[in-house]
């Protein structure tokens, strides 16, 4: 029959591809971060990096490729070889909004498969040390006596950071330019010199410097303070109950990549996420591990297109 004679060259074939999985990782992995070190997106990307690759066995390598809000760094990866090793870690902002933002982006959700949704953390409003205002509604009484005047820095349009800022200007009715960065590092650090008068970024990334006492939190978005930042009310309680949004981080492999790579870097990534160190760490900072169905890789397919609806609807003409 035909398809006895084919069988062997099907096995040629495959046999290569089998191999490579079974085998796989044998060299360093590069997961790509899609902004500057420092921000929230960097922290969150080195400490699972860290923890995963103690059980593959390989270094995992980070490569902070900052621009438009994600998309440079995305649409690397999209092209990037389909064999594991390299890999990017996506958000709110990079692997939903960026759909809305910048249309003629280089890459499709379709473009990538899901390795899993690993940590999500509460979105927060600081400003500068010497700001003349004490608490969330001061400063948005300052805001509306100075429409426009008022500087407020995020991670890019489309970034995560700024779905955070947008819902915030939105929920309090203000004027205020918002200042893009290639990354939440430099907003922070021109937050802590001076330069802008506040900044939307996740908990992660901002509560050494607010513990620090280098800048200042009026306002996190949850429904629940932060066990480590006690003195920082929720939005809700300082009389903004519809800012309430929340950040999710996630890894993403390019389209393509066998079931097997994906199986064993979701494994590595539930032993990361497992591991009490990195919870606590992730307790630290104020954020929380993904739940086990929200780890597996058929959540996020299915989550991510939910997301982008989301967010059309949010920001309706307001992009």
């Amino acid at each position: 029959m035909a398809w006895l004679r084919l069988a062997p060259l099907c096995l040629v074939l495959i046999a290569p591809l089998c191999a490579s999985a079974q085998d796989y990782p044998t060299r360093p992995i590069t997961l790509v971060v899609p902004f500057a070190a420092g921000g929230s997106s960097d922290v969150n990307a080195r400490l699972i990096a860290e923890q995963m690759s103690r059980h593959l066995g390989q270094p995992i390598v980070i490569e902070n490729i900052g621009g438009a809000g994600g998309a440079v760094a995305l649409a690397r990866v999209a092209q990037a070889p389909p064999d594991g090793y390299t890999i990017v870690q996506g958000n709110s902002g990079t692997n939903t909004a960026v759909y809305l933002f910048t249309p003629d982006v280089k890459f499709a959700p379709s473009d990538f498969a899901g390795i899993g949704m690993f940590n999500k953390s509460s979105a927060m409003v600081a400003i500068r040390r010497n700001f003349p205002a004490d608490n969330l509604a001061q400063f948005i009484a300052h805001a509306k006596q100075n429409p426009g005047r008022l500087n407020i820095g995020h991670s890019g349009v489309g970034s995560q950071n700024y779905l955070f800022c947008k819902a915030f200007v939105q929920a309090a009715g203000i004027d205020v330019t918002l200042v893009g960065y290639r990354g939440g590092g430099p907003a922070l650090n021109d937050l802590i010199g001076g330069q802008i008068d506040g900044i939307c970024d996740s908990s992660a990334s901002v509560t050494p410097a607010i513990q620090s006492g280098l800048i200042r939190a009026i306002a996190l978005a949850s429904r629940t303070r932060l066990p480590h930042l006690p003195d920082v009310p929720t939005a809700s309680e300082a009389g903004l109950p519809q800012f309430e949004i929340s950040g999710w981080y996630a890894l993403f492999a390019p389209k393509g990549t066998p079931a097997p790579i994906i199986g064993k870097l979701n494994a590595a990534m539930r032993a990361a996420v497992a591991n009490p160190d990195y919870q606590k760490r992730l307790d630290d900072l104020g954020s929380v591990p993904a739940g086990d169905a929200e780890m597996a890789p058929a959540y996020l397919a299915a989550f991510v297109p939910q997301e982008i609806e989301r967010f059309r609807k949010m920001l309706g003409d307001s992009k």
